[in-house]
C-alpha cells in the first residue's frame, strides 16, 4: 500500500488552536491518568467460559444464531449452517485461517459445485459482484465484544469488507480466544499496534448480528441494508 501525504495540515491545525483562542500544541502531551476508569471494569475477572457465555447470551437480543463447536467439528458445523440458509453462493475471504482450521475440503466441495467464490484483489470490481450475488459470506472474527455481541473484522486487500456486507447472509467463525470484554480492549489492541509501528487495516469493521434499524419511530427492522440473517460459530478449543 502506498503511503498518502497530509495536505495543509500545519494550517489547519494553527487555524484551529486560534479559534481555541490558544496557541498551538505540538509536543509535550501527555495521556491522562483519570481517577476513575469504570471502562476497564465490565467484566474484569471473567474466564474465558464466562465471557462466551456473555456472547451466546447477547446473540439472542441480536437475533443472531449462536452455534458452538470444537475445531475437530467445524466443517460440519460450517455445512450446516449454510445449508440452514439455503447453501448457494458462498464468498469468503482470502484467509490463510480456513486451512489452519481445516476447512479446506469442504472448499473444495463447494468450488466443485461451483458455489464458492475466495476474494481475489486481482479482479477487482469482480469480487463485488460476486459479492453481492452471494447467498452466504463468511469471514473469521479477529476480536470478538462479548458485550455486545460484535465481531470486529481487519480488512485488507485479500480480506474485502464486502463479503460481510454484501451476501444475503453471513457467518463469522469466532474462535474462543478472540473473544474480549468489550470496545475497550478492543481499542486498546489497535492503539498498540499502532504504537508498535505495525501497519493496521485501513478499514475496520464492528458488525453486531445482522444488519438492522431502530431509528424510525424506534421499531426495530431486521434486514435493512445488509445481511437479513447471522449466525456466530464459535470454536470453543481456539
Amino acid at each position: 500500500m502506498m503511503n498518502g501525504s497530509i495536505q495543509n495540515r500545519d494550517s489547519f491545525l494553527d487555524n484551529v488552536a486560534a479559534n481555541l483562542k490558544r496557541r498551538r500544541r505540538t509536543g509535550g502531551v501527555v495521556k491522562p491518568q483519570w481517577k476513575h476508569a469504570p471502562q476497564h471494569e465490565v467484566y474484569r475477572n471473567y474466564s474465558p467460559d464466562q465471557l462466551k457465555k456473555e456472547l451466546e447470551n447477547h446473540c439472542e437480543r441480536i437475533h443472531t444464531r449462536y452455534v458452538e463447536t470444537s475445531s475437530q467439528h467445524l466443517p460440519d458445523a460450517l455445512e450446516e449452517a449454510v445449508a440452514n440458509y439455503g447453501n448457494g453462493l458462498v464468498c469468503t475471504w482470502n484467509d490463510p485461517r480456513f486451512s489452519e482450521y481445516g476447512l479446506n475440503p469442504l472448499m473444495e466441495k463447494w468450488e466443485t459445485n461451483r458455489n464458492l467464490h475466495v476474494w481475489n484483489s486481482v479482479k477487482g470490481d469482480e469480487n463485488v459482484k460476486l459479492a453481492e450475488q452471494a447467498n452466504v459470506g463468511i469471514t473469521f472474527s479477529d476480536l470478538t465484544l462479548a458485550e455486545s455481541g460484535t465481531v470486529v473484522l481487519f480488512s485488507s486487500a485479500a480480506k474485502g469488507r464486502a463479503v460481510s456486507l454484501l451476501p444475503a447472509t453471513y457467518i463469522a467463525i469466532i474462535p474462543q480466544s478472540s473473544i474480549v470484554p468489550r470496545m475497550t480492549q478492543a481499542a486498546e489492541m489497535i492503539h498498540e499496534k499502532v504504537e508498535r509501528g505495525e501497519t493496521i487495516a485501513s478499514c475496520i469493521n464492528f458488525i453486531t448480528g445482522p444488519s438492522n434499524s431502530a431509528d424510525i419511530e424506534m421499531n426495530l427492522v431486521v434486514g435493512v441494508h445488509g445481511p437479513i440473517q447471522a449466525t456466530y460459530i464459535v470454536v470453543n478449543d481456539r
